[in-house]
């Protein structure tokens, strides 16, 4: 039986504004059975009943509803082998059509490679989906740490690709099978339903992993270009740690390496790396991102009436915008998002991250109609 709700820590300086709906969620969830532990990050942002842009810790507990639906969303960073000045946005932009199209490649090869069941979801592999998900194509806009980046092999003077996507449709089913059977109770930590979840929630991350491989190959073979995998993390888990359960929502990792931190649809994007010194301050976590200001439905009342779709497929960074859905280049716009700069600037200030780079975007891929 709990005496207390577990502690909650947010991590974020007087300058970043948290929605108190989000503050609100994670004070729910410190009652739930088993959690001991909880971080808000500078991105927190009100979910559907679980805040976004949090980590929260169990000794003896798994909780499937605090991962959600989209096991494995996360983003991945290749540097192609393609120098910026060779890059040619009217040439790009008519050559990215057909992506919503079926993938033709070999499904159940790549599946069975992946050590994945070979039937596991192939119609949707290589496909980006809606909501927040997308594939950007990016220069590097400075440099932050000279050393750093070195290290990491990069050149300032290639194009980058970067995508955001996740499970699809297969972590919404997993998810769905649990609240069938359970509602939001949580798992015991080496029960039998709690090992069956934590193998298909395992499936989950590996076939978002190889989708996003998938979809950049699809970027590459489209354009023309090759390139190589710098990083992939995940957004969205629920991992083993000091003998207890992080399960992360919306929360990048602080124990994998480098991560990229994106800001909205024409924003920059930093890259970043973790630092250990208090790493575990914020439960080996990190902000996945801008984090939403306004609602989906906000963005759309708001917006419409300041601007045209046209408006919104040019950025004030130069970029292009490729969303033929008129409701998702809205509810997605910059503006309903929380400004990168002051996010990234509260982790730094936190200890919990070195800069090493901003990456700037060049055209943003969201839909486009078939």
């Amino acid at each position: 039986m709990r005496i207390e709700d577990a502690p909650i820590r947010i991590i974020a300086s007087d300058a970043s504004w948290i929605d108190p709906v989000a503050v609100e969620q994670l004070r729910q969830t410190a009652a739930l059975e088993g959690i001991d532990a909880i971080v808000g990050l500078p991105d927190l942002h009100a979910g559907r009943g679980i805040a976004v842009g949090a980590a929260f810790w169990s000794r003896s507990h798994v909780h499937p509803h605090l991962v959600g639906s989209d096991i494995g969303c996360g983003m991945a960073l290749w540097e192609t082998e393609t120098p910026l000045r060779k890059f040619r946005l009217d040439a790009a932009d008519r050559k990215l059509r057909g992506l919503e199209e079926p993938w033709e490649g070999d499904h159940a090869a790549c599946l069975a490679k992946a050590g994945l069941p070979a039937s596991l979801m192939g119609d949707a592999l290589g496909s980006i989906g809606g909501g927040n998900h997308f594939a950007e194509m990016l220069c590097i806009d400075s440099v932050c740490d000279d050393e750093a980046f070195a290290s990491l092999g990069l050149d300032t003077a290639r194009v980058h690709l970067m995508i955001h996507s996740g499970s699809r449709g297969l972590g919404a089913a997993i998810l769905d099978e649990q609240l069938a059977r359970r509602n939001v109770s949580p798992l015991k930590a080496g029960d039998d339903a709690c090992a069956a979840y934590l193998a298909r929630h395992d499936e989950a991350i590996g076939w978002a992993v190889l989708n996003r491989e998938i979809i950049a190959r699809r970027f590459f073979e489209r354009l023309g270009m090759k390139g190589r995998r710098l990083l992939d993390i995940c957004h969205n888990s629920v991992t083993a740690d000091r003998g207890g359960w992080l399960h992360r929502k919306g929360a990048a990792p602080a124990d994998h390496g480098p991560i990229v931190i994106p800001g909205s649809r024409g924003d920059l994007t930093y890259l970043v790396r973790p630092r250990p010194e208090h790493a575990e301050e914020a439960l080996q976590s990190l902000a996945h991102g801008a984090g939403r200001k306004w609602s989906r439905s906000e963005a759309r009342d708001k917006l419409r009436r300041r601007f045209t779709v046209a408006e919104l497929e040019r950025t004030r960074l130069g970029s292009r915008v490729i969303c033929e859905d008129r409701e998702l280049i809205y509810e997605e716009a910059p503006q309903a998002y929380k400004d990168i700069r002051q996010v990234v600037a509260d982790l730094d200030r936190a200890g919990l991250i070195t800069i090493v780079a901003a990456l700037r975007p060049l055209i943003t891929y969201k839909t486009r109609r078939a």
